[in-house]
């Protein structure tokens, strides 16, 4: 998966990046399904060490245009993970009290405690996105936040927070044609609204907007993944491998007990 990667102090041209890739799986859907169901079964094991552990934290953030699939990933690659020891954060309008505080106070209320999975579906890079590309701070304000999230998420990794960052990446025609799909069918129109179309007006600009996130932002201690996400099954398979092998990489054991003397009458 490091072809996705994004480098530390890599600059970052996503037109370089084809949202319709699939060159790992060249079976195609069939063969990343089949791939998939083992590495769900595997997270739903590793989520269950990590929560036993009451160690280490997981960080799992999803950005990405709209229709990009950001709950779509959640419910295909995460569904297995026990909920007493997960939770999926999204991130709205700040509020009054919120914005009484600097823009991470809310962020950081909500990372994950010892054990915990913990998925922001959108995040705290909206300061640097949608703020950006329409004026909503000065660009003296929004410009300073790129090494305030950095700093941020080096305090979260140094005491335990695995971090990974997901860009799921699609192309604005992809866009057009899943809006559409939500408008015709019955059972997906509640989810469209008509501001999407008011946002495809930005898009070159979101994308600009990105690629400086995505290259100030990627560190070693959080990186980002630059996920092709047009079919939505490699996208589901990117991210199920990524997150996967970095809780491998973490050799998490379950506690030791010491119960020899216990008896259950």
């Amino acid at each position: 998966m490091d072809k996705y990667l994004v480098r530390e102090g890599q600059t970052i041209d996503l037109n370089e990046f084809d949202p319709d890739d699939t060159t790992l799986v060249p079976g195609g859907k069939a063969e990343a399904e089949e791939k998939l169901e083992p590495t769900v079964d595997r997270l739903a094991e590793l989520q269950e060490l990590l929560y036993a552990g009451h160690d280490r934290r997981l960080l799992i953030v999803l950005q990405g245009m709209d229709t990009s699939g950001k709950d779509g990933t959640i419910r295909h690659v995460m569904h297995g993970f026990n909920p007493q020891g997960t939770r999926v954060v999204s991130f709205k309008q700040p509020s009054d009290e919120e914005l009484d505080h600097d823009f991470l106070w809310r962020v950081h209320a909500k990372v994950p405690a010892k054990g915990e999975t913990v998925v922001f579906n959108r995040s705290h890079y909206e300061d640097v996105l949608i703020v950006r590309v329409h004026d909503l701070v000065p660009k003296a304000v929004w410009r300073k936040r790129y090494e305030q999230i950095n700093a941020l998420e080096r305090i979260l990794h140094e005491n335990g927070t695995v971090i990974l960052k997901f860009f799921l990446h699609i192309s604005q025609d992809e866009q057009r044609k899943r809006l559409q799909a939500r408008v015709d069918d019955p059972k997906k129109c509640w989810k469209f609204h008509p501001g999407d179309l008011e946002e495809r007006k930005f898009w070159r600009d979101y994308m600009r907007a990105y690629q400086d996130a995505l290259s100030k932002t990627s560190t070693e201690w959080a990186p980002w993944y630059v996920v092709p996400a047009n079919q939505k099954w490699y996208r589901n398979y990117v991210v199920g491998s990524v997150v996967a092998d970095t809780l491998e990489q973490l050799k998490l054991k379950y506690p030791k007990c010491n119960l020899s003397n216990v008896v259950v009458e």
